[in-house]
């Protein structure tokens, strides 16, 4: 149909002539009411924005050297983000003459982990950064 056509047909009705499909050969057009339809998918997009589920990275830091029990207090507050759906980043820090005994923070992180199995899985193992040594972990499906 011709534009012109379209056009007066659309403020006969009082609407107006949307292009649905500019790139289309030919352009493909509607008649509707434009305010409506801009409300419309702004309440869509809307109601879709209320079912996401926003997984935030939360961050556990911890030492080579750290105690027993401390490790365990970590873990129970890592179970409590995981159990909340979020992901957490472990980090173990190196200060000084820590850096040369890199297997240490990595058995703890491994310790860590097993500590947290029931209800985490390692999403990235881990690897060093600088002077940290990081390890993600996921909740369970």
């Amino acid at each position: 149909m011709n534009t012109k056509d379209a056009l007066k047909i659309a403020e006969s009705k009082k609407l107006d002539l949307v292009n649905v499909s500019p790139n289309a050969n030919p352009p493909v057009c509607r008649i509707m009411n434009y305010g409506k339809y801009k409300y419309a998918q702004a309440k869509k997009e809307k109601e879709s924005k209320k079912k996401q589920k926003v997984i935030s990275v939360k961050e556990i830091r911890m030492t080579p050297n750290i105690e027993e029990h401390d490790l365990g207090v970590k873990a129970r507050n890592a179970l409590k983000f995981l159990q909340d759906g979020d992901r957490v980043k472990v980090v173990v820090r190196f200060r000084g003459r820590e850096l040369g005994h890199m297997d240490v923070g990595k058995e703890v992180l491994m310790q860590f982990a097993e500590l947290t199995s029931e209800y985490a899985e390692i999403d990235k193992q881990p690897r060093v950064e600088g002077r940290n040594m990081v390890m993600f972990l996921t909740p369970k499906k």
